[in-house]
């Protein structure tokens, strides 16, 4: 009788069976974990609304009724709202709205939580030009701004779900409103506006407390909640988004941003304002006294730019506001209007950083040169053209770095024959073949690094641009030739379907710009090849220029379809005036045969070394002498 063995691989096989078994036992454990975690949560949240809603239901019930007296309605009431019953019993206790306004602005306010329900930017239209419908920055309950009181007898008290008392005035040219949440007699929590007249679209706001201490826990900070669902306003809802975000500041003039994303959280201490942006508008929330800590959310609200077309993002603050005295004492502001550089500026408050004109050197660029210089031609003529004189007088201003920039080129072109000659008597020695060619260089008086060094100068410039036109307010609505908006893309065909990242819309100054940049590539590859020989295991730069010629104008069709018109069209005048000048510097300026003969005349004389070229002289030569130790 044959002997049984232990098989290995059946052993192994079991194992791996009993492994997979308990692996799905442990998630599907977890996941029932989570499950239950979750529905507790959700059964938590259900009964605290459904609380709320019988709470208010209580109270309405309460204040409708006529056939009972003050002090009995009062009584009933204190169930719910505690020491803030009294406010129930009030009048004005009530749906009802108070409207503050001036040439600029319409804000609302409403009786139930004492804060805006509603604001209208009175000189700007939604989407398109002659829309018949304004921009709307809070409506239709897009908008919550709340503080959670911890009241003295332990209770949570949400201002939003309870009525202030309005009372407006005029005090000078301002419109004054005071809505009071009463405790009693002389004991409130109140929200001051206070609105300009005239072009203002700053508001004054006070959140203050009196005589509080005895019906709220003061030793329990009031938490401040502030959320906001961004209304689409513009022509392209992903070019707006792009540019929507929450900013803020914090530390004593430190200022960040939320960030682009699904979904993006900061924390920041010691706050003095909280921005949110909708691309070419802004709602700020400012505080002479700094919020000593803030969560700061955004929430992407795109899934699909087809079916989400209402709503670009949600954002919301938590912030805990502080006690002075066992009372709330808080001077603010609302802003509520365009996220105009220069407006914002003039304000003094930081806001000028809302507007993203980028870091450093391209940030200086943009508020030193391209904001006033703009903004002077803009003031006396017609947008488009204020974009083409603005980009003739930028390119001027650089034409002497793009004339060093050819003329260096044309050095190399000159000097190219030589260099070739040298690449094949030193062919096997690149060491020696890079000494020599240095020693050419200097001879004949050329950097090779000439060309590079004022197309460097060129770059912050360009993206400098980039930064400008799409934060640009005076744009937005603004026509020229057949774009009807300067700030969006000027769509002259809908495709009946859609390209992947190109779009669905063919923008005509997108595709003009990008044959202006293939004409412009297509004159300067040559020379740009000609004038830089191959390199030993460098890659064949004429090669590299042929694939650009054609990669270059692709890549800005596809980049500026989605884009602004004016930054299509600031790119158009630029690359069709870059081309004129180059053909102005070739056929005047640059002559070859005096080149030559200029080059000739410079190997004649002495040359003396710089430090920089005497350093890679005895470089190269060190690296020549351990090579010869080796052999």
């Amino acid at each position: 009788m044959e002997q049984k063995k232990f098989d290995l691989n059946s052993i192994i096989g079991f194992a791996l069976i009993f492994g997979i078994v308990m692996w799905m036992m442990y998630n599907n454990q977890k996941s029932t974990e989570k499950e239950q975690i979750e529905k507790a949560k959700q059964e938590k949240v259900q009964k605290q609304q459904k609380a709320k809603e019988i709470a208010t239901k209580e109270i309405a019930a309460v204040t409708a009724d006529t056939t009972v007296s003050d002090t009995t309605k009062i009584k009933q009431l204190q169930t719910t709202l505690g020491s803030f019953a009294y406010s129930a019993t009030l009048p004005t206790a009530k749906e009802g709205f108070t409207t503050l306004e001036n040439d600029v602005l319409k804000v609302i306010v409403a009786n139930k939580g004492g804060t805006i329900s509603e604001v209208t930017l009175k000189k700007f239209e939604k989407l398109k030009k002659n829309s018949g419908e304004l921009v709307s920055l809070i409506k239709n309950q897009n908008s919550n701004f709340n503080i959670e009181l911890q009241t003295a007898d332990n209770r949570v008290l949400n201002t939003k779900d309870v009525y202030f008392e309005p009372t407006l005035s005029k005090i000078g040219d301002n419109q004054v409103l005071s809505m009071k949440l009463r405790s009693g007699a002389n004991e409130f929590l109140e929200y001051k506006y206070v609105l300009k007249a005239k072009e203002e679209y700053m508001l004054d706001f006070e959140v203050r407390s009196q005589g509080l201490s005895k019906a709220i826990n003061s030793s329990k900070p009031a938490n401040l909640s502030w959320d906001l669902k961004t209304y689409r306003n513009e022509k392209s809802i992903s070019y707006e988004n792009r540019y929507t975000e929450s900013v803020f500041e914090y530390e004593d003039g430190k200022d960040d941003y939320t960030g682009q994303g699904a979904e993006k959280e900061e924390n920041p201490e010691k706050v003095t304002y909280i921005a949110y942006k909708q691309h070419l508008f802004t709602t700020v929330l400012l505080t002479k006294t700094p919020l000593e800590k803030a969560s700061i959310k955004s929430l992407d609200l795109i899934k699909d730019e087809k079916i989400d077309t209402v709503f670009t993002k949600q954002f919301k603050t938590v912030a805990p506001l502080a006690y002075t005295n066992g009372e709330l004492d808080y001077e603010m502001n609302w802003y509520f209007g365009p996220a105009d550089y220069k407006m914002l500026s003039d304000y003094d408050r930081n806001l000028d950083e809302i507007v993203s004109l980028g870091w450093g050197v391209f940030g200086w660029i943009n508020k030193f040169i391209f904001v006033p210089l703009f903004g002077f031609l803009s003031s006396f003529m017609g947008l488009g053209i204020a974009i083409i004189i603005f980009t003739i007088l930028i390119k001027l201003a650089m034409s002497p770095i793009t004339f060093k920039s050819f003329l260096s080129q044309a050095k190399m072109k000159v000097l190219r024959p030589e260099i070739m000659e040298l690449g094949e008597k030193f062919g096997k020695d690149p060491m020696k073949k890079q000494q020599e060619t240095m020693k050419l260089y200097n001879k004949a008086g050329v950097n090779p690094m000439a060309g590079c060094i004022p197309a460097l100068i060129q770059l912050p410039f360009m993206y400098a641009s980039f930064l400008f036109f799409p934060t640009s307010v005076d744009l937005r609505q603004k026509g020229f030739l057949w774009a009807d908006d300067l700030s969006s893309f000027d769509s002259i065909l809908k495709l009946p379907f859609n390209i992947p990242l190109y779009g669905d819309h063919i923008s005509l100054f997108a595709l003009l710009a990008s044959i202006a940049i293939f004409f412009y590539m297509k004159m300067t590859s040559g020379d740009q090849a000609m004038a830089q020989p191959q390199q030993e295991g460098m890659p064949d730069m004429a090669k590299i220029m042929k694939i650009m010629i054609y990669l270059s104008p692709i890549m800005m069709l596809i980049f500026f379809n989605n884009y602004g018109s004016g930054l299509s069209l600031y790119n158009l005048i630029s690359n069709l005036i870059t081309i004129g000048i180059m053909i102005v510097i070739k056929k005047y300026f640059i002559d070859s045969e005096k080149i030559h003969a200029q080059i000739q005349e410079n190997k004649a004389k002495p040359k003396t070394e710089s430090k920089f070229q005497k350093k890679m002289r005895e470089m190269m030569e060190q690296a020549e002498a351990q090579k010869a130790q080796k052999k």
